[in-house]
């Protein structure tokens, strides 16, 4: 097993990229068999990745989370697990809805607190263990005050099924008030090339010595310089900036930093990670891949070290490069 260089989200150390699941069920980037999904797992573990990251919502009937459970099995105490709950609503319980810049229009949760210690048996049941690392709610729930839910949380944790508190697509503002009932290690945020992170919410992040885990930090896998197009059953299909004729604009905007990769003898990827990385040394991207070799050529980048000169080319790169197409990524 390799070792990467580590990081802290708060208190809880893991290695400086992670490995974010969702890729491994069917419907998310096209079809996937579990023998597939197992072998991407294990071969993350093996480069040193520590932290994996999934959620109850992520396939079918938890499927994500039981892959990531037949993963680690053996191997429980190598890894960081994280997942996420609310969009797995329980029978007789209310969808409370909110839009998205999905194709699709909106999606719907619920994190009343009557719910949570439910949906953390069943991810446990999922996923093997008898303690989750770190819970996120996936998403606020527009009908229940954030720090409510993360009042459920926490009584989870005192009762030893949880180690730490997570939040997912937050403000500044809700960080604040969930901090304030019980301490937060980590906010999952979307954050790219593509994708600024919020100033706000990082700031306010640095002040409160939370950490961040960066969803998407390969943008859905258009920062590899590898996509130009989508297939039918690809969840992609459902994100305005990766409609064709959208795509092909960026794909060709997008060349002067696969051009600063090829100067380098890095990969697009592998670009992208680590000028992330130098963003922040309390940042921990979480990308996903179902090739052991591009796994590791992900993985990799944990060991590049930017020069200033070089961060100060990609940023003037990335100051022209505008994506086409509404919206971020939500939901990763």
């Amino acid at each position: 097993m390799s070792t990467l260089p580590a990081r802290r989200l708060a208190g809880l150390p893991t290695s400086a990229i992670g490995f974010g699941a969702m890729v491994l069920s069917p419907g998310m980037y096209g079809e996937i068999d579990d023998r597939r999904a197992v072998t991407a797992l294990r071969a993350a573990l093996d480069e040193g990745a520590t932290l994996i990251d999934t959620a109850d919502g992520y396939g079918a009937d938890g499927h994500n989370e039981r892959v990531v459970g037949r993963a680690v099995r053996g191997r429980r105490e190598e890894v960081v697990i994280a997942t996420k709950f609310g969009f797995r609503i329980p029978d007789g319980a209310q969808a409370h809805r909110f839009p998205v810049s999905y194709a699709f229009g909106e999606l719907a949760v619920n994190a009343e607190p009557e719910y949570v210690r439910g949906y953390a048996e069943q991810s446990l049941r999922n996923l093997g263990t008898d303690v989750i690392d770190l819970y996120y709610p996936h998403f606020p729930d527009p009908r229940v005050p954030l720090e409510e839910t993360v009042g459920a949380v926490g009584e989870l944790i005192s009762d030893g099924l949880v180690r730490h508190l997570g939040l997912s697509n937050v403000t500044a503002e809700q960080l604040r008030g969930a901090h304030a009932v019980h301490p937060v290690t980590a906010v999952q945020v979307q954050w790219s090339m593509w994708q600024p992170v919020d100033p706000e919410l990082h700031a306010a992040a640095r002040e409160l010595g939370v950490g961040l885990v960066a969803w998407s930090p390969l943008g859905g896998g258009f920062l590899t310089g590898t996509v130009k197009e989508v297939t039918e059953g690809d969840f992609r299909r459902n994100l305005p900036r990766f409609e064709a004729a959208n795509l092909r604009t960026n794909y060709d905007r997008y060349a002067p930093l696969r051009g600063i990769a090829t100067d380098l003898g890095l990969t697009p990827a592998q670009l992208a990670l680590a000028w992330l990385l130098h963003q922040d040394e309390h940042v921990v991207p979480v990308p996903g891949s179902r090739t052991p070799a591009h796994i590791a050529e992900n993985l990799a980048a944990a060991r590049v070290r930017l020069h200033p000169d070089t961060l100060a080319r990609i940023d003037q790169a990335l100051s022209r490069f505008t994506p086409e197409g509404t919206g971020a990524l939500l939901g990763d």
